[in-house]
């Protein structure tokens, strides 16, 4: 299945090929926009000429940093977050052998499994791995068990409230609306 979350063809497509980059936007999906965010994987490819955890994780820190910073920039806080897809991308080197894809592959795991693998990643607490979770379920064929339950009230059926519901313009929309709706609310209470 072919992502749709960012607007550009060439960014969605690294997206739906290369389970890293996808891991990589996730992480990158706060205080920017989604589409910035999941953008930015085709950003640190363009810059650094790879999208592989073992270069990353072993890239010259300064210069990671310099590849963030460019305009347009890949996060509006380049040197936290670059700290944070090194961090990332050592973590799948060292624990996954580099595939990031074996975080909710490898050994069959149930969605509760997957769910406690994506809490371990440096950057993802427990709403960001429960939106991931719901990615995975929703849109990449992530069918372990239990993984509606585990990424509870992402995987939700019918629901807007993440990037594991943006399929097209008008889901980007829907998506908006909810979270613009949880922002008032949160506001008033």
């Amino acid at each position: 299945m072919a992502l749709h979350i960012t607007a550009d063809d060439a960014a969605d497509d690294l997206l739906t090929r290369d389970p890293l980059a996808l891991l990589i936007g996730m992480l990158l999906d706060q205080q920017v926009a989604m589409e910035t965010a999941f953008a930015g994987p085709l950003k640190i490819e363009q810059r650094i000429g790879s999208l592989d955890a073992a270069t990353i994780a072993g890239f010259d820190p300064a210069a990671f940093v310099n590849a963030f910073k460019m305009p347009p920039a890949v996060h509006r806080f380049p040197g936290s977050m670059a700290e944070r897809v090194q961090g990332l991308c050592r973590a799948v080197e060292q624990d996954w052998g580099g595939d990031a894809a074996a975080i909710w592959t490898s050994g069959d795991p149930s969605g509760a499994e997957v769910l406690k693998r994506l809490r371990a990643l440096p950057g993802f607490g427990e709403q960001k791995a429960k939106i991931f979770l719901a990615l995975l379920g929703k849109q990449c064929g992530f069918d372990g068990a239990g993984w509606r339950e585990a990424s509870a009230p992402y995987g939700e059926e019918g629901s807007f409230r993440s990037v594991a519901d943006i399929t097209s313009p008008d889901s980007l929309t829907k998506v908006r609306e909810h979270k613009r709706a949880m922002k008032a609310a949160a506001k008033q209470g």
